[in-house]
């Protein structure tokens, strides 16, 4: 058996332990513990999550990497087109981490009803769109279907549904400029279903139907769109995997990462990692600063216990032992409240969205939460390992104890 852990076992159960000066010390440890560890997680799993559901929303709308001409005006609104026929599809789809390609084409124009107006996107897509990106944003109605009989069945954003005073099933006019000097062209559309992002920047924006309608009023063949969007399985290698896109493609087109065309946000976005390393760095000083003071109290209040094992022949790496063996308890009772208190909150945010943010700060409704159980693991044992290296310092003051004295302390 242990005779380090032994010793420090009975310490921890005998009844002068739990009834002691130092008792509320040490729940104050303990206490200070469970809550540094309770805002560790919560900010980890609040913050990843954050920035994951911002990244979805935005890839939701645009894929990872967007292709497009050379020759596009930046607006959203193509103006050459790419050529099905003569674009390397497969070669990009046998990119690694590559998962989906899809073709798409925008058109800026103006929905006008009897009451209101308002400028939009027009975001056209074929049979090859992948809906589930928008799934979870589906509010009313359904998607749109495209049917060679009827090809006029939108989805448009909540935002833009009230303030134009529409509904499921109600059918609108949207004109689209041509060429100067030429009347718009009109479109009558009928809408599916209605979505809600929380991301204003798209529900201001964007109504998607079928491409046929930017294909004909920009007089395109069927086989000309107006961009590819591509999806990834690995945002995190998204630089390399668009390097290796911009390489495949043909030089007379461009393509652009989501981290590029919004850039302002990505950048905000990497604030959020700062923000964390400063919680998490905050958090393990209170935590340390607190176990340091209760082994300080623990020693102080154990001297003639100290004073005792020296005289039998215990050394002091041994007596420092059973004490950091008291404290690691101390920190694992600390630990347990904490991760519990903390995943509780958590998984009460995940299924009941108590947390409401303002999405014209934070483009979510509700606080969003990463449960990363590895994330979790590491936290918890970064934790015990500096609180353990940390404790090893003030320990060293048994080593200036004398046997002689330490058995007159009262």
């Amino acid at each position: 058996m242990n005779l380090e852990f032994f010793i420090a076992k009975r310490l921890i159960d005998a009844k002068s332990y739990k009834s002691s000066v130092s008792s509320p010390i040490i729940k104050i440890a303990i206490l200070a513990i469970a809550l540094s560890i309770l805002m560790m997680i919560m900010s980890v799993a609040t913050g990843i999550g954050l920035q994951k559901k911002i990244r979805e929303k935005i890839s939701a709308f645009n894929g990872q990497i967007i292709i497009s001409n050379f020759d596009d005006n930046q607006s959203q609104v193509a103006v050459e087109p790419l050529s099905e026929t003569s674009f390397p599809i497969q070669q990009l789809k046998k990119i690694e981490h590559v998962s989906h390609v899809q073709p798409i084409a925008t058109k800026a124009g103006l929905i006008r009803t009897a009451s209101a107006f308002e400028g939009i996107i027009f975001k056209g897509v074929d049979t090859k769109y992948d809906w589930k990106n928008l799934n979870e944003f589906l509010v009313e109605g359904r998607l749109p279907k495209f049917s060679e009989e009827d090809i006029n069945e939108v989805l448009i954003s909540k935002y833009l549904a009230n303030r134009l005073h529409l509904k499921v099933g109600d059918r609108f006019n949207t004109f689209f400029m041509k060429e100067q000097g030429k009347l718009p062209s009109v479109r009558k559309f009928k809408i599916a279903g209605i979505y809600n992002s929380g991301f204003q920047d798209f529900d201001a924006n964007y109504v998607i139907g079928n491409i046929e309608h930017v294909q004909r009023i920009n007089k395109w063949t069927k086989n000309q769109i107006g961009a590819y969007e591509v999806f990834i399985d690995d945002f995190d290698k998204l630089d390399e995997i668009a390097e290796h896109v911009y390489r495949t493609i043909p030089p007379t087109y461009n393509s652009t990462p989501i981290s590029q065309k919004y850039y302002s946000i990505f950048e905000w976005l990497k604030l959020f990692d700062f923000n964390i390393i400063v919680i998490l760095i905050i958090m393990i000083v209170v935590a340390t600063i607190n176990m340091v003071v209760a082994l300080l109290v623990l020693i102080l209040e154990r001297t003639q216990l100290i004073g005792l094992l020296k005289a039998i022949g215990a050394n002091n790496w041994t007596i420092r032992k059973i004490f950091i063996y008291n404290a690691v308890y101390l920190i694992g009772r600390g630990l347990l409240w904490g991760n519990g208190i903390a995943l509780v909150l958590l998984y009460v945010q995940r299924y009941f969205g108590i947390v409401k943010l303002n999405p014209e700060s934070y483009y979510v409704n509700v606080a969003p939460v990463d449960i990363n159980w590895f994330y979790i693991i590491l936290l918890n044992i970064g934790t015990v390992i500096i609180c353990g290296l940390v404790l090893i310092i003030p320990s060293y003051i048994i080593t200036k104890v004398s046997p002689v004295k330490a058995l007159k302390f009262d």
